[in-house]
């Protein structure tokens, strides 16, 4: 006896009834998948994903109360299996890599024509990753250049981390506007000894004077890291 298979389902959250509706009937008409439920909201989408646990869920960016990528971070967290298609009407490619970075499977536009809904189910439930091809290159640029942004962030703190905790109580001083005797006095230290910290922060922070470890200092928000890092 041959054993029944049971088609993939697929969920659709959408606020846009009409939308919802065609995305629905063009499913049901022109897949092998069936619709296991819609949903005009997240949390009601979120719900009917705890009650039916489909495989695949197609979810509308832009959404009133809860917008698609909170929901998205939801259902992620839900640890359910679902795979989450992005649908949208804004090619931004921000928007494109925030909806993939948080765990959306693939990314389709409103606009593009329905068979490559269609394709996108298909690549999504097999297990792959998609993007249209226009969107491609937008996302992997931006995601390059968030990439290079975020090595920056983590070097600059790591030479901060460098600093021995005199050499931050220098650095914090020289931000607050103190010279080299007012630092010296307020530290119970001499003059040289605050010269020798100045030097070891230059070197540190790769820099070649005062004026530039302030600005460092300042650019990396040094000062309220500092304090918060006191406070506990």
């Amino acid at each position: 006896m041959r054993e029944f298979k049971r088609r993939t389902r697929v969920l659709i959250i959408d606020d846009n009834t009409d939308h919802l509706r065609g995305v629905k009937e063009l499913i049901t008409l022109e897949s092998s998948f069936d619709v296991a439920g819609t949903a005009t909201s997240a949390n009601l989408g979120i719900n009917l994903i705890k009650k039916y646990r489909p495989e695949l869920v197609i979810m509308d960016i832009n959404m009133p109360e809860k917008d698609g990528l909170q929901a998205i971070a939801e259902i992620e967290k839900l640890e359910l299996g679902a795979k989450v298609i992005a649908l949208s009407a804004y090619d931004d490619a921000d928007l494109i890599f925030r909806a993939m970075k948080i765990g959306a499977k693939g990314y389709v536009l409103k606009t593009m024509a329905s068979a490559q809904l269609i394709y996108a189910l298909d690549e999504v439930a097999a297990g792959k990753i998609y993007l249209p091809t226009a969107l491609t290159s937008r996302f992997f640029e931006h995601f390059q250049l968030s990439f290079r942004e975020e090595e920056n962030a983590n070097s600059a703190e790591n030479l901060l981390a460098y600093l021995t905790s005199r050499e931050e109580e220098v650095l914090d001083l020289l931000t607050q506007g103190n010279n080299y005797k007012g630092i010296a006095g307020k530290l119970f230290i001499s003059e040289t000894t605050v010269k020798t910290h100045v030097n070891n922060i230059f070197q540190k922070l790769q820099v070649n004077d005062r004026t530039q470890a302030v600005l460092y200092a300042l650019n990396n928000n040094f000062t309220n890291k500092r304090r918060a890092k006191m406070a506990v």
